[in-house]
């Protein structure tokens, strides 16, 4: 394509809105780059996270189906992956958690005697990024100390389950909004000043509803739309929703031309031949791929054709992050020397409110280090839960039915129902006494990804990182112990299947293109003006949720492309 036919021409096109692509996209917009950010999904201003059945079914993501939707779910031989399409990426599914990368977990291996990874950075390289990044995002503990959020039921059972088991437990830094400032935390509460965003709408401090992982429809969540993007949209970037790269190339004379196909409105629900769709192009000095961990290795490797001097590590060094779920069924609590049911009430609070840290060998510890952390849904599972109970339902209507059946017939006369009609619930034990609970650690970073029949493929299997798990689970066992609870992994577990919303690497930094495919300010080897800028460039797995260290990581990569700016001109 030659240059009659590009659309535009810009400093940097950023291609994603996750942590990595929000990030530069907004420092680069600070100091002064025209920028454009490609998003392949749609916004999602409050209100507009659907929750009826229909909705929820059409939330997907599968143009070619005529799903525009957020969740976007892939399969492989061993796992399975949950990744989001929309604009702010995975922040407007994500848990929240925003932990810094352990000291000593940034691992310098041998690689050529048996080594899984080598960070090329230190946390002492990442903490001026991470202060950035937090305070951007504005982060705040969960507010333990004070009423209603001191009597959280889940936070309290995971708290007392670590000070028995003498584990470190603590409240991370969460990226939603309690109260408002200088104001004790209230839910519900508009937040002062919240309309200056993207969406132009009013937000709300968090309502403690568990439904931060089917998006926040209160704008509660300080996700990268109200945060990142908006800023960059005020300092003048162009954002674009529904716009999805398709290929990218060198430009003679330098830079590179992108070509991306749009997802019209009109499309949606509607079967679409989205190969048939035109494409529009843009040019740029530097581009930064943040398509996620599995959207940049694939954008890659589908067009490998015309990069033809990339590191041959591309694909190499998947990891899950450690992700395993973990049940903890029917709790108990003592009372009187019996055991009754304890109230956990995963329904209430935001979706992670706690963490439990279990040490590495790497500081104190045995084995390969991990993380276990509360967990919350929405209160529609819980109703799911009980309803699943059939027999008991059915019992329980029928004794109902019976009796009003007598009434009717000259029975004992009874006005007011409120009793019985409280009875249809039974004792709703299942449901108040069940917590999920979420781990993550530093698992084997082993993964190969390729494609097959032109689709991205991943051969990566948990036994690699068995001892790993193992040692997670037996966490998980002592925590549901202390509950009084049964533990119960998560299904595919039997078929040694885990899943993972954290997936990492793909194009792992490296300290040259023999270790890595881009070096430690994310700059690809021998492609000046290419950059990458999300999970895919982790060496090995962060350990905690991962999403501050890519934001982190994305800040100190945009320090560098501003530089490389200012030098040219």
């Amino acid at each position: 394509m030659d240059e009659l036919h590009i659309n535009a021409h810009f400093d940097a096109v950023v291609v994603g809105s996750g942590f990595g692509g929000s990030v530069t996209a907004y420092r680069l917009a600070e100091a002064g780059l025209r920028v454009c950010l490609l998003e392949r999904g749609k916004p999602y201003p409050p209100g507009s996270f659907p929750r009826s059945p229909a909705g929820i079914k059409a939330n997907f993501w599968d143009p070619s189906e005529g799903l525009h939707g957020l969740f976007n779910i892939w399969s492989f031989g061993g796992f399975d992956v949950i990744v989001s399409s929309g604009l702010g990426g995975g922040s407007l599914v994500y848990s929240n958690v925003e932990i810094r990368k352990d000291d000593k977990w940034f691992v310098k291996e041998d690689l050529q005697h048996g080594g899984y990874e080598y960070w090329p950075v230190t946390r002492a390289d990442l903490d001026p990024h991470y202060d950035r990044v937090e305070r951007m995002l504005q982060v705040q503990r969960y507010p333990f100390e004070h009423a209603p959020y001191s009597t959280t039921p889940r936070t309290v059972a995971l708290k007392t389950a670590a000070e028995q088991l003498h584990l470190e437990w603590h409240l991370p830094n969460l990226a939603v909004t309690f109260g408002n400032p200088g104001e004790l935390p209230v839910p519900g509460e508009p937040i002062k000043g919240s309309q200056n965003n993207l969406h132009g709408r009013t937000r709300d401090t968090c309502r403690l509803c568990g439904e931060c992982n089917v998006g926040c429809n209160f704008g509660s969540k300080n996700s990268l739309d109200y945060t990142y993007l908006s800023a960059a949209q005020r300092l003048g970037a162009d954002i674009r929703t529904r716009c999805e790269v398709r290929s990218f190339e060198p430009r003679p004379g330098g830079g590179y031309i992108i070509r991306y196909v749009v997802h019209d409105p009109s499309r949606e629900g509607r079967k679409t031949a989205t190969h048939e769709l035109g494409l529009t192009a843009l040019s740029a000095d530097h581009l930064i791929l943040s398509a996620g961990t599995l959207g940049t290795p694939f954008l890659l490797l589908k067009n490998l054709a015309a990069f033809s001097h990339l590191s041959p590590q591309l694909g190499t060094r998947f990891s899950g992050n450690g992700d395993f779920l973990g049940l903890a069924i029917d709790s108990r609590i003592t009372l009187d020397g019996r055991p009754v049911p304890r109230n956990v009430d995963p329904g209430y609070g935001p979706a992670i409110t706690a963490a439990i840290r279990v040490k590495d060998a790497l500081d104190g510890g045995q084995g390969r280090g991990h993380y276990v952390e509360d967990a919350a849904y929405p209160q529609l599972v819980n109703w799911m839960i009980e309803m699943a109970n059939l027999p008991g339902t059915f019992s329980r209507l029928a004794h109902f039915i019976r009796r009003r059946i007598e009434r009717m017939l000259g029975g004992p006369f009874k006005s007011d129902l409120s009793g019985e009609i409280a009875g249809l619930l039974g004792p709703c034990v299942l449901s108040s006494s069940s917590m999920p609970l979420l781990g993550m650690g530093r698992d084997i970073p082993g993964g190969q990804m390729s494609l097959r029949d032109g689709l991205l493929n991943i051969d990566w299997t948990a036994r690699r990182s068995k001892e790993f798990f193992s040692q997670l689970m037996s966490t998980m066992r002592d925590v549901t112990g202390v509950l009084q609870a049964r533990f119960v992994p998560n299904p595919t577990w039997f078929l040694q299947r885990v899943i993972t919303v954290h997936p990492l690497g793909g194009c792992p930094m490296g300290r040259d293109e023999n270790e890595g495919v881009v070096n430690s300010y994310g700059e690809v080897f021998n492609y000046p003006g290419l950059h990458i800028a999300d999970g895919s460039v982790m060496p090995g797995p962060v350990g905690p949720n991962p999403s501050l260290t890519i934001a982190a990581l994305a800040d100190r990569f945009a320090d560098r492309i501003i530089e490389a700016h200012k030098a040219k001109r």
